[in-house]
């Protein structure tokens, strides 16, 4: 049954003509039916079209490079590149749109054509892609609510239509229908990892029509939420990072189509204080060669990852904030470079290319320069470049309330003369530095939701300051309705304070600096810092950061993006067209004060060194399981292999915490794991997540991969918690079952099953859980 410019014959098995008039082309030019979807595959010009596509984001690569990276995707054996559109990034501020430079998505198709590249675009309005608050604009934030993204609410579907509406007065014309090479768009992005409303993807689908687009329209979702998110009327793929055989069976129950996978993931994504992640190049190859037998289509995510610069990397959750750096451990290096993975993936995609078809040579590697160490040795600090003139509140509010977009915000306020005690705010996102009359007595952190410090007595009124950072806003889950800033009430002993004196330095889109008052010599605290390189020849180089602290580079007024020194990222990319030959001004942000106020240009990036010791400190953990004596509320035996499996209580039950008990494995080791813990209520539904922390685990690997808890509620079946299978952990108290990983859920819940998902992957591998034990209560004790 294909779909033309002229047949309204469904792509859906059994789905009615009416139904599909979404997947009807309108005649709007003689190209309008070069594009099409049969029964069985994609046609172009009348022939069997298999798409070999690549992810590439041009807002993560210098717009000089944009031309150099096609090359490379196309030597690589692809015929196609996937484009993500970021509606933050071309309307920061509402109603101000900005399509220049650096923004430019319609050049970007125009040089994917030239270079004999298809594009498949996904416009939003929501993307993920490890971005800022997942492509949606800040100012969203401004309405109440902790619900209204992502669904029918006027809140969001106006301005979503709105920015729409927009994405098809820019790109609409590159479409294949109107002579461009844009194939297919994305309606959402993954929507059945965050909801079932399927009116509002309906929604959705009809803001892309009215806007213009009359290509193709499909959806995107992993394997296990295919089935739940189709609606008639819209293409499916489906998203997986193995098993290509599941995947594809899960659209064979929703449609009779060529099948595909949307995202098929190279690599993974880094966030800060975790290990650099991998993936096995020969795995890959081995499942693209299976997708391309069975006469399936792919686009791998990501084949060129690239650079989250300025202030846009993103944060998982339930706030783990990503490195700057978004290499991805894609085929094509942050840098461009193509090295033995890109070979691998070139060579096994090259028996399945047509007859006549031929790959040209990868482009040569971009220039790379050394630079040799240069002192920082002018300084700024931070308070010196507040505003004069702050906003005076009761209490504090989230600071989108105040049009604050993000940055650093000084929170002041009088406290008075009395004993010790401890000062608590209802949220602080994202770190915080606390000082008394200057002197820093603390920090709050949001990563281990630490809101509250002790402080000491005093014997007359003092100023406190709240020195807050934002880091970056969550993009993915229901907690991307992330407020940032210190939220109130703020108590001291119970006590509200109030009178509070806000200043803010708003880095608003393109994190531009504020003015600033240099003084030669060494700042204290948080400060920014000056210096400069020359150079005679220009070319990327990595700027190694890891004798600093944490903060935000800039070379030559433009933002590079955040770094920390717990790594593992320890280097920053620069660009070579960002480098002028002679002298080049850096402006270092550093919050906590370099060890050494140095920087040095690499030839290679620094992409694996962990130092936890450089961290924020953190008191030590005194919380212990308190199981003896509870009953559990469920025992019994997992079904072995990778399948999602849902449990239900023969009884619900209520309580703040939840433990998951892993008895024994099922090859017999002495490792658990869990890729995703779900907790079911009374209505078979999953509880929301957006308050859950890890209150304690047994063990956790964090030597070899980042085997965190916090992997078990972040959403991402690709990664898992692992207990601890290296080093002197693997030995220690705890590393032997029973394992016990205990959530606390933020509040009372009524808890009526579970929903666990086992570490994916081949079978053999490590840690699956035979049987196990849940408890619902108060499980855990402080010592």
């Amino acid at each position: 049954m294909t779909i033309t410019s002229t047949s309204r014959r469904s792509v859906l098995r059994g789905a009615s003509a009416a139904a599909m008039g979404s997947l009807m082309l309108p005649l709007s030019a003689q190209a309008a039916a070069r594009f099409t979807i049969s029964d069985t595959d994609f046609m172009l010009d009348g022939q069997r079209m298999q798409i070999r596509c690549g992810e590439m984001h041009f807002a993560r690569v210098p717009r000089e490079y944009w031309q150099h990276r096609l090359k490379a995707i196309k030597a690589m054996g692809l015929n196609t590149v996937c484009a993500y559109l970021f509606w933050n990034y071309h309307e920061w501020r509402e109603g101000r749109y900005d399509w220049a430079g650096q923004r430019d998505a319609a050049e970007f198709c125009k040089l994917a054509q030239q270079e004999g590249l298809w594009v498949i675009l996904r416009p939003g309005p929501y993307a993920c892609a490890e971005w800022e608050m997942g492509g949606l604009p800040w100012w969203l934030l401004k309405k109440p609510g902790d619900a209204f993204l992502r669904t029918r609410d006027a809140n969001f579907v106006q301005p979503a239509r709105r920015y729409m509406k927009e994405v098809g007065r820019v790109l609409g014309p590159q479409q294949i229908t109107h002579g461009g090479p844009i194939l297919m768009v994305q309606v959402e992005n993954e929507y059945g990892f965050f909801g079932e409303d399927l009116a509002y993807m309906r929604e959705m689908k009809s803001m892309l029509q009215d806007a213009g687009f009359d290509v193709p329209l499909f959806q995107c979702n992993p394997t296990n939420a295919v089935v739940k998110s189709h609606i008639d009327g819209l293409f499916n793929v489906v998203n997986f990072g193995s098993d290509p055989a599941a995947g594809f069976k899960m659209l064979d129950q929703v449609q009779k189509g060529p099948r595909m996978c949307g995202e098929y993931y190279s690599g993974w994504f880094d966030t800060w204080g975790a290990p650099h992640r991998r993936g096995s190049a020969d795995g890959a190859v081995a499942d693209i060669q299976a997708m391309l037998k069975a006469n399936g289509s792919f686009s791998l995510y990501m084949a060129h990852g690239g650079t989250s610069f300025g202030l846009w990397g993103g944060c998982d959750r339930p706030f783990r904030p990503d490195t700057s750096s978004y290499d991805y451990d894609a085929p094509i290096s942050e840098a461009g470079w193509t090295g033995e993975k890109f070979q691998a993936y070139r060579d096994g995609i090259k028996p399945f290319l047509p007859a006549g078809e031929t790959l040209p040579p990868p482009p040569p590697k971009n220039p790379v320069i050394a630079i040799k160490p240069f002192a920082l040795k002018q300084s700024s600090t931070v308070a010196s470049a507040l505003p004069a003139k702050g906003l005076r509140v009761a209490s504090p509010q989230p600071i989108e309330q105040y049009d604050i977009s993000r940055g650093l915000v000084s929170y002041r306020v009088t406290l008075p003369a009395g004993p010790a005690g401890t000062l608590e705010a209802a949220k602080v996102r994202d770190l915080a530095w606390v000082s008394i009359d200057g002197k820093q007595v603390g920090t709050m952190d949001t990563r281990h939701r630490r809101f509250s410090i002790d402080l000491p007595a005093r014997s007359k009124p003092a100023t406190l300051e709240i020195l807050l950072y934002t880091i970056a806003r969550v993009n993915f889950g229901v907690e991307i309705h992330d407020r940032k800033g210190l939220h109130g009430p703020v108590t001291l002993n119970g006590q509200p304070l109030e009178n509070w004196d806000i200043r803010a330095i708003d880095f608003d889109a393109d994190a531009a600096l504020p003015p600033l008052t240099w003084k030669t010599g060494r700042a204290q605290g948080a400060a920014f810092w000056r210096g400069s390189f020359d150079v005679t020849q220009v070319g990327d180089t990595f700027l190694d950061m890891s004798g600093w602290g944490q903060g935000i580079v800039w070379v030559n007024g433009r933002c590079l993006g955040r770094y920390w020194s717990i790594g593992p990222t320890q280097t920053m990319y620069l660009p070579g067209p960002w480098i002028k030959r002679g002298q080049n001004e850096v402006v270092v942000l550093d919050l906590t004060g370099p060890r050494s106020a140095r920087i040095a240009g690499l030839t290679a990036p620094i992409l694996d060194q962990l130092h936890p010791e450089l961290d924020l400190a953190r008191p030590p953990s005194k919380v212990k399981p308190a199981l003896d004596g509870v009953k559990p509320v469920h025992e019994g035996e997992f079904a072995r292999g990778a399948a999602v499996q849902d449990v239900t209580f023969a009884q619900p039950a209520r309580g703040r915490q939840f433990c998951l008990e892993s008895l024994d494995a099922w090859d017999g080791k002495q490792y658990a794991a869990v890729a995703e813990l779900s907790l079911l209520g009374v209505d078979g539904k999953p509880l929301n997540q957006s308050s859950w922390t890890i209150a304690y685990a047994s063990s956790e690997e964090a030597t070899k991969e980042d085997g965190g808890a916090l992997n078990a509620i972040n959403g991402q079946a690709t990664d898992h918690w692992h207990t601890a299978y290296s080093g002197k952990a693997a030995t220690a108290p705890g590393s032997q079952h029973p394992h016990r990983l205990i959530i606390d859920l933020g509040a009372e819940a009524t808890v009526a099953g579970l929903r666990y998902t086992p570490r994916q992957g081949p079978e053999g591998v490590t840690g699956r859980i035979r049987h196990y034990r849940a408890y619902v209560g108060s499980l855990t004790t402080t010592t």
